[in-house]
């Protein structure tokens, strides 16, 4: 097992440096369905989830209950029904959505919906509440009481996008059923570590498997060390006495 992990480590390094174009196409695939369908998906999640963090209506914590259980939605159901629905006979056969990667992005934002909606609702839902009675009582309007508590909420939303980029990036079902691991057209990580394993190509495999996870963990790095910055110049900016160099 040790030995199969070097050469998947030192696989994984000669894929990168050699530059084998098919390589970097498939890296560029994976990052590009994902971030459209994250992307596609904030179009309509964020909103559902302002609604659902921000204001009490009948119903509500049914829906709340059904996002939250959509979450753990297997990829390949999912998958199955963007294939009836994209394919020649299903409703939406006319746009010739399938095997493409426009395709994949479509089930991809659907699949993370979901994570966006309960996660930035759940973040909205607890906001500090002192801070909506501050701004109530220094005679702001419900409208602007909410902006308020979104904007302090923007950082648990960006996590929220995050981790749907992430679910779609690593994700199979989708990828290999409504996009049908073309290769040059649609393969993407996933679909080409299920390749190379159905190949017998563990070697292979496992080198594509470190790309993806170096890549998830260079977000999530990159992700923390912004949080890092962004609390540290909060606290710079609480600081009486550089306050009062800043305005010298």
């Amino acid at each position: 097992m040790a030995d199969i992990i070097v050469q998947a480590f030192q696989q994984a390094i000669n894929l990168i440096a050699s530059g084998d174009p098919e390589v970097y196409a498939t890296v560029y695939r994976t990052i590009y369905v994902a971030g459209l369908g994250t992307l596609l998906s904030c179009v309509w999640s964020i909103p559902i989830a302002v609604v659902l963090g921000l204001y009490n209506f009948r119903g509500k914590w049914f829906i709340k209950g059904f996002f939250n259980a959509l979450i753990g939605i297997p990829t390949v159901a999912l998958g199955l029904l963007m294939y009836l629905l994209l394919s020649r006979q299903g409703e939406l056969g006319s746009f010739h959505l399938l095997y493409t990667l426009n395709g994949i992005a479509i089930g991809q934002a659907i699949l993370v919906t979901p994570i966006i909606v309960s996660f930035t609702a759940n973040a909205l839902g607890t906001a500090d509440t002192q801070l909506r009675d501050l701004a109530k009582t220094l005679g702001a309007s419900g409208f602007r009481t909410n902006l308020t508590l979104i904007r302090e909420t923007v950082w648990s939303m960006v996590l929220s996008v995050t981790a749907g980029f992430n679910r779609g990036f690593g994700e199979l079902g989708i990828a290999t059923i409504v996009g049908g691991n073309l290769l040059g057209e649609t393969r993407v990580l996933t679909t080409a570590i299920a390749l190379e394993i159905n190949f017998g190509s563990f070697d292979i495999a496992m080198a594509y498997a470190i790309i993806l996870m170096a890549i998830v963990l260079a977000l999530a790095l990159t992700i923390s060390l912004i949080e890092r910055v962004r609390q540290e110049d909060g606290l710079w900016n609480k600081m009486p006495f550089w306050r009062g160099l800043g305005g010298s």
